[in-house]
């Protein structure tokens, strides 16, 4: 979402809302590919989660100098769910066999587009394609890529009219069609053309 071709896409007045949404995003992805110990994961995602419960009830007690928890309050102050988004990336941490992280990356996808202003069903195979470059077995991330390859589109109304969402799951499937490799131009056209025609 935060790609300049995708931002152009977010109405004016959302994307500080959304430029902040994914930058959790991010956020959360790096910690799943740092953590090396599930515990340790595990006590830094319950500091996310009290933040999001923090800024959704009483956000002017958030702590000062972290940059990402200022994007949110400026924007997410008194609203709540983003802590969905932290559970998400739990579940993925924690996923004890294929089938546990295939739910997870789906969850943390529609948990995403969800938030992000869609239905939560446009943000499966995007989570999938996520899942696939978080999990470190290479049997996996090809199980999440066939997985993301095979999902079923969403339908047109998933994404609530957000052409930037619309965007997104294109890309997401494109790169799943070729398992995983990136094709730097041919994407930057699907984005063009998903931007000015809306398919």
């Amino acid at each position: 979402m935060r790609d300049p071709r995708v931002m152009v896409a977010v109405p004016r007045a959302r994307r500080a809302a959304m430029a902040a949404l994914w930058g959790l995003a991010a956020r959360l992805t790096k910690l799943l590919l740092d953590a090396r110990e599930p515990l340790i994961g595990q006590i830094k995602l319950a500091w996310w989660r009290d933040m999001m419960a923090l800024l959704a009830s009483d956000p002017a007690a958030l702590p000062k100098g972290e940059p990402l928890l200022a994007d949110l309050a400026a924007s997410w102050a008194g609203q709540g769910g983003l802590d969905a988004l932290v559970d998400a990336a739990e579940a993925m941490l924690l996923a004890e066999n294929d089938a546990e992280r295939c739910a997870a990356a789906a969850s943390f996808g529609a948990e995403l587009f969800a938030l992000s202003g869609g239905g939560a069903a446009a943000g499966k195979r995007w989570g999938l394609l996520w899942g696939a470059g978080v999990v470190e077995a290479k049997d996996m991330a090809r199980r999440l890529l066939a997985d993301a390859r095979n999902a079923e589109a969403p339908a047109r109304g998933d994404f609530a009219g957000s052409r930037a969402l619309r965007m997104l799951d294109h890309w997401a499937a494109a790169i799943a069609r070729r398992d995983g490799a990136r094709h730097l131009r041919r994407e930057g056209l699907l984005l063009l053309r998903i931007g000015l025609f809306g398919r």
